[in-house]
Formats: structure tokens, sequence, C-alpha cells
């Protein structure tokens, strides 16, 4: 498919396959030990939303606002996690029960020892803030993910050719639907596997090994994700 194709096709359709980001929580108890686990979470999470970009920073600000329940609150507070999109915004939010330790932002020096865990929120995050409630407060802050909106996917090129292929493919495979409707990343998945199915048959045909094909477009992939980290 050229370029120009793509184009004309990305064009006329937008963004076909919305990415379906539900939200999620996660109780826990605030200890210096469940942090790893925590980052480990969040990683998962974001890398199956399709936001690897967002990944380190999302780590950072839910180790510090879980270490600031550890620090004001105590060890071992029952706390909850919170991910969800606001918008294009990844949001985080961590509540405990204590609604007397209210978090503050103060300027840390180079020698102090505290104070730098929301100083790090506020230097990465778009906003942070604290809800209080009646039997708890809230720190949430939001991290700007450089997606068109909540349901939309980051990407290049390849992404977008890929985009405009399927498409296509799901056009002529439902020609009654309307080319504007938006489509499930689930039904895009199973576009997706039959027309490699597809092309490893034309490989075949042509007298190509489709192994061999599948070995470098592997090696192919794997390249690309390191460019984009």
């Amino acid at each position: 498919m050229t370029a120009a194709l793509v184009g004309v096709v990305m064009e006329m359709d937008g963004c076909r396959f919305s990415v379906v980001r539900k939200a999620w929580d996660l109780p826990f108890l605030a200890e210096a030990g469940e942090l790893a686990g925590l980052r480990r979470v969040m990683r998962l999470h974001l890398e199956l939303w399709g936001l690897p970009g967002v990944v380190h920073s999302a780590q950072i600000c839910v180790t510090e606002l879980a270490a600031n329940v550890i620090r004001h609150v105590g060890p071992g507070t029952p706390t909850c996690l919170a991910v969800a999109m606001s918008g294009s915004n990844l949001r985080i939010e961590v509540s405990d029960p204590d609604t007397r330790a209210l978090p503050t932002h103060v300027e840390a020096t180079d020698m102090s020892e505290t104070g730098r865990g929301l100083a790090l929120v506020d230097g990465i995050a778009e906003r942070w803030g604290v809800i209080l409630r009646g039997d708890s407060k809230v720190t949430w802050c939001e991290l700007a993910t450089g997606l068109p909106s909540s349901v939309g996917h980051a990407g290049g090129p390849r992404v977008a050719k890929a985009e405009a292929v399927l498409g296509l493919v799901q056009l002529r495979a439902e020609p009654e639907s309307s080319a504007r409707s938006r489509l499930s990343v689930a039904t895009a998945e199973i576009a997706a596997i039959d027309l490699i199915a597809d092309l490893l048959h034309w490989l075949r045909a042509h007298g190509c090994d489709p192994d061999a094909a599948l070995d470098r477009a592997q090696t192919q992939f794997e390249a690309g994700l390191g460019e984009v980290g």
C-alpha cells in the first residue's frame, strides 16, 4: 500500500479501532516492600493500554504517592491505587483513611532528605492535587499521554499503515457497515491475525519461506521498539 493511499484511507476513516482503557484499582498496605509490586503492576497495565512511553513517569508518581502515605500516615496503612483515563491524560490516585496528614509541596534543598516526593510529582505531572472525603483523602496526579483522546492510540507511520490496511479489510468483510464506525481492538486483532495468515500463504505460494519472513518481521518489530524506547 502506497503512502498516498494510506493517507487517503486515514483521512476518510480516521482512527477506526478504539482502545478500551477500563479504569482499575488495587488495594494495598502502605509498606516499602509493596512499592516494587506497584511499579510492576503499573508497567503491565500501561503496556496493555498501549502507553509504554508513560510507564517511567507513572512508576515514579505511584512510588512517591505511596511513599508519602508510608512517611506521613504510617506503615501498614490500608491504601488504594486507582488508575483511569481523564480525557487524554492518565490519572493516578492514591487514597488513604487519614484526613489530617495533608500532602504539601515543599521546596527541597540539595541537602534535604525529605520533601522530594511531591516535588518530583510536581515536576513530572501535568497537575496534581488532594481531595478530602468524609473518611479518606485522595492524592492524585495526571500525566500527559500525547493521545488524541482517551480511546486513541500512539504510533507512527507503521501503525498508521496497519490501521489503514485493517480498515480496508474490515470494509471489504462488512460492506454494509459505516466507514466511520469505531471498532474494538479485539475485532481488529482477529482481522490482523487473519491478515498475517493470508500473507504467509501468499509468501509460500510465491516460493518464499514463511518462517524466515516471520523471523525477519520479528527482528524489524523489536528494532522498532528500541527506536521508540
